[in-house]
């Protein structure tokens, strides 16, 4: 450790800080909140990135009825309940009896 380690910030390393600061509280206020996720109607294609599957395989879900959904006006949309039930009622546990894996 040097001497130049120990010696107090300058007025510029501060004014750094506190603009990283600002922007850190911006970026957090911007964030929406819980409520607002509840509330929130999502197009298939961020359903899609929700879930990790591409908006052609939620489009084709929709249309087939398989998963979950509300129409706002003509626009097929689905909440955050519905993205849930999806990612609940897709788990699998395994199979007991199943055959070992070989090692």
């Amino acid at each position: 450790m040097t001497r130049n380690d120990l010696a107090p910030p300058t007025e510029t390393t501060l004014i750094l800080r506190l603009t990283e600061i600002k922007a850190a509280v911006e970026r957090l206020a911007a964030a929406p909140s819980a409520a607002e996720l509840e509330l929130t109607a999502f197009t298939p294609a961020k359903a899609a990135e929700l879930l990790g599957k591409t908006e052609n395989w939620v489009v084709e879900a929709i249309q087939a009825d398989r998963i979950p959904h509300t129409y706002i006006g003509k626009s097929p949309r689905m909440t955050a309940n519905h993205i849930r039930w999806v990612l609940a009622n897709g788990e699998r546990m395994p199979n007991k009896y199943a055959k070992p894996i070989a090692a």
